[in-house]
């Protein structure tokens, strides 16, 4: 045993000494060698291009069914009044009638609502008398009404009114909702 070990040391002495000078004799300016180099430099493919590794042969893979994107709830009514009901029963405002709400909640009905519905709600706003008849937020219908189908509503639309959600951000519109039992209130 002691034998083996012995030229085991003599056989490797050469190559442990060889190592060590091409290790601190290079030059430090220059790149290493680099084996194998296919992960490091593999082929790139753009997004919009063939790709012939990727199903369907193409790069840009459509999401995973199912998938929702970060930040986005799926809303799970259809459009009529009998989802506007349902959705006046199942949903409710999980945001509190606070200063910080209420101011922003203002914004957003100052910048999106007041042009049809009026600055205190009253539908009296400045394009009325193109597209008469907007309801005012002060009637018994309006105020009985609940926060959920008010959601809806902003959401789907109705009648006139077409949908806003593509500009009102879902946490901004239950907000515009405390506005405007705010406004109500007065």
């Amino acid at each position: 045993m002691k034998r083996n070990i012995t030229i085991a040391s003599f056989l490797l002495l050469p190559v442990i000494v060889i190592g060590g000078m091409v290790a601190f004799s290079r030059d430090l300016t220059k790149r290493n060698r680099e084996f194998p180099t296919q992960m490091e430099y593999s082929p790139a493919y753009l997004s919009q291009t063939a790709n012939p590794v990727l199903p369907n042969g193409m790069t840009l893979q459509p999401p995973v069914a199912g998938t929702i994107r970060r930040g986005f709830m799926p809303f799970h009514y259809g459009p009529g009044l009998d989802e506007e009901a349902r959705a006046g029963r199942e949903l409710t405002n999980p945001f509190q009638p606070t200063q910080e709400n209420l101011d922003r909640g203002k914004y957003i009905f100052t910048n999106n609502c007041a042009v049809c519905h009026g600055a205190t709600g009253a539908g009296d706003g400045p394009i009325i008398p193109k597209f008469p008849n907007p309801p005012s937020y002060h009637t018994d219908t309006s105020k009985a009404l609940p926060d959920g189908a008010m959601y809806h509503i902003i959401t789907m639309g109705r009648n006139n009114m077409g949908s806003y959600a593509a500009q009102v951000a879902p946490d901004d519109r239950w907000k515009v909702i405390l506005y405007i039992r705010s406004l109500q209130k007065k």
